[in-house]
């Protein structure tokens, strides 16, 4: 019984010292209605610090800019991304949500990628996608796919690679929200092959079991980024 009570008196103890750590490492919750990004200031844990209310105004709150996507035949993948993320609407700045719109040309795709930090719900809004979602090594790199429809919606859990691609012979058009005022973005073949500075093609060559040579001439349609 003594051993049980100091056993727990311990625990106590170190649950004392480190729950002030626990909470410094949880993003904090908003404590006033709006918070508008100054985007000359410095991020920090929760987002951008924020403009004086007097200079806010209230376009913040509205935004225009995903009524008419870009040119998705202006890049080799036949996709164009229309951001709203905090850098280009700063109303969401300490929100916790963002979106985008993305169009597709026909073949057009979003190429396989990842958000680090945000799970992704997304809309179909014209023409029909493939979507593509792969499980981690945990699910034996389970890969999920299904054709979607204008009206049809999907979700992306954070940090697992997916994609969409335009089976139509149509344009077609998507509209995605995130739990994320910044989600991040890792393009795996670009991330892979046009790194600054590069990987080395020795450690590409063998991780993908291939000759340096095609290692070579994959990083050559990556010099330019995307």
């Amino acid at each position: 019984m003594e051993h049980f009570k100091t056993l727990a008196a311990l625990f106590i103890h170190t649950l004392v010292l480190v729950a002030p750590l626990l909470v410094m490492a949880t993003d904090p919750d908003p404590l006033q209605d709006f918070c508008v990004a100054d985007l000359n200031g410095v991020p920090s844990v929760n987002g951008y610090p924020c403009k004086p209310p007097s200079s806010a105004g209230d376009e913040f709150l509205f935004s225009s800019r995903a009524t008419k996507g870009g040119d998705p035949t202006s890049n080799p993948n036949g996709s164009n991304v229309t951001e709203l993320d905090v850098t280009h609407w700063p109303g969401v700045n300490t929100l916790g949500v963002s979106m985008n719109r993305v169009d597709f040309a026909p073949g057009g795709t979003n190429p396989p990628h990842i958000h680090p930090r945000a799970t992704e719900v997304g809309l179909v809004t014209r023409g029909k996608l493939l979507v593509g979602i792969i499980g981690s090594l945990e699910s034996g790199n389970r890969y999920y796919s299904k054709v979607l429809k204008a009206g049809e919606t999907f979700v992306i859990p954070r940090g697992l690679m997916h994609f969409q691609f335009n089976v139509g012979k149509e344009e077609a058009s998507m509209v995605v929200s995130f739990n994320s005022q910044n989600p991040g973005i890792v393009f795996v073949p670009l991330t892979m092959f046009g790194s600054s500075p590069p990987i080395p093609t020795p450690v590409l060559a063998k991780a993908l079991r291939v000759d340096a040579q095609v290692v070579d001439l994959i990083k050559s349609k990556f010099t330019g980024g995307y």
